[in-house]
């Protein structure tokens, strides 16, 4: 059900509220809260710090779908960051959550595992739609339990990797601004696959010594040229280079690890875990985003599969405000490299919480995500 800005940010910070004064808290017996509960939502406009290029197309704003699910006096809140690589838009969005809006508000949030079987069972893909419900029902737990979701996962917040910060396409110019803006970061991510890429890249090189990541963004269309730029790129300090060539092409890209002096790593490629055993001869690694897996739920299955095939994981994201990179950061100790930077590339963060010290996140000691509005 759409409900306005003003009273989906009064019960936000309604619940902000609370959960400072219930931190601590005990969690309730299981039969003592009320059997599920009311979910609503709202598309909200996100503006660009800069217009975002990559190889694939370019915007200045996005619209994303924020969730709320309350019950018991406690609410979480979910983000979903529709992307038209995977067919979602943000009507798509909110014509998946109204569906699964009986389902949710009928069950029970504490058996949030099978809920979140139940809700990926409803239709194929609108993952970034599952991934909001499934980010606002361990807000909600994590809440109700008075702890933060780290420690709900039993992990080390001390172990966050340092987060890369995107420089998306542009002219040279805008790109050693972008650059010089992310002086405080220790590591860049540069987007290449456009005809300009040497170009772009030695531009940035004037202006930094950095390490650099490289994403592709499946911009390289055939494997001799892929390889071509792999060899040259590895000249220039860069460590790996992600999703070189179309996630359709996977007998090529076999083909390129073979021969590529700089790790591969695959993001369009992969969606959710059963997806990655098909992948280990083709990439060293994986790029889990929350909203390919529909949740952190699913990214958690993701991390055991990688592990167990001996690929190394990236967490990354897409432009999101605070609501979803802290549902992320939560689980950050668990990979070896973050890009977590899409509430950075908006102009206003809708939500606050996050600390970000010298390119590393730092989270909050506060129930479930630890966020609020602003």
């Amino acid at each position: 059900m759409h409900i306005s800005r003003k009273e989906f940010l009064g019960t936000a910070l309604a619940s902000a509220g609370s959960m400072a004064a219930g931190a601590g808290r005990q969690a309730e017996p299981k039969g003592s809260a009320r059997k599920g509960g009311r979910m609503k939502w709202e598309v909200r406009r996100l503006d660009l710090k800069h217009a975002w290029t990559i190889s694939r197309n370019s915007s200045t704003f996005k619209e994303n779908v924020f969730v709320s699910l309350s019950s018991g006096g406690t609410e979480g809140v979910g983000e979903a960051a529709p992307n038209v690589r995977y067919q979602e838009t943000p009507a798509s969005t909110t014509a998946f959550l109204e569906k699964a809006r009986p389902l949710v508000e009928q069950s029970d949030w504490w058996q949030f595992q099978d809920l979140m079987l139940r809700v990926h069972a409803l239709e194929e893909g609108q993952t970034a739609a599952k991934a909001a419900i499934d980010i606002a029902l361990l807000d909600w737990v994590g809440k109700k339990l008075g702890i933060p979701l780290y420690r709900f996962w039993g992990l080390d917040p001390a172990k966050v990797p340092v987060t890369t910060m995107s420089i998306g396409i542009d002219t040279p110019e805008i790109m050693q601004q972008k650059v010089a803006e992310a002086e405080a970061f220790p590591v860049l991510k540069i987007k290449l696959g456009t005809p300009d890429d040497r170009r772009n890249m030695e531009a940035i090189r004037r202006v930094t010594r950095k390490p650099l990541r490289v994403d592709a963004n499946e911009g390289w269309k055939t494997r001799e040229q892929a390889l071509e730029n792999i060899d040259w790129l590895a000249g220039q300090g860069v460590e790996f280079v992600e999703q070189p060539m179309p996630s359709s092409m996977l007998e090529d890209i076999r083909w390129l690890k073979e021969r590529s002096r700089l790790p591969l790593v695959a993001d369009e490629s992969v969606r959710k875990a059963a997806d990655i055993p098909q992948l280990a001869a083709a990439f060293h690694g994986i790029n889990i985003k929350l909203m390919k897996a529909g949740g952190p739920q699913e990214a958690l299955r993701m991390v055991q599969m990688a592990r167990a095939l001996g690929m190394k994981i990236m967490l990354g994201c897409m432009v999101e405000t605070s609501v979803a990179i802290a549902a992320a950061v939560h689980m950050a100790p668990l990979v070896d490299w973050l890009d977590l930077d899409g509430n950075l590339l908006i102009a206003r963060d809708l939500f606050t919480g996050l600390t970000l010290r010298q390119g590393r996140w730092i989270l909050p000691d506060s129930s479930g995500l630890g966020v609020h509005p602003v």
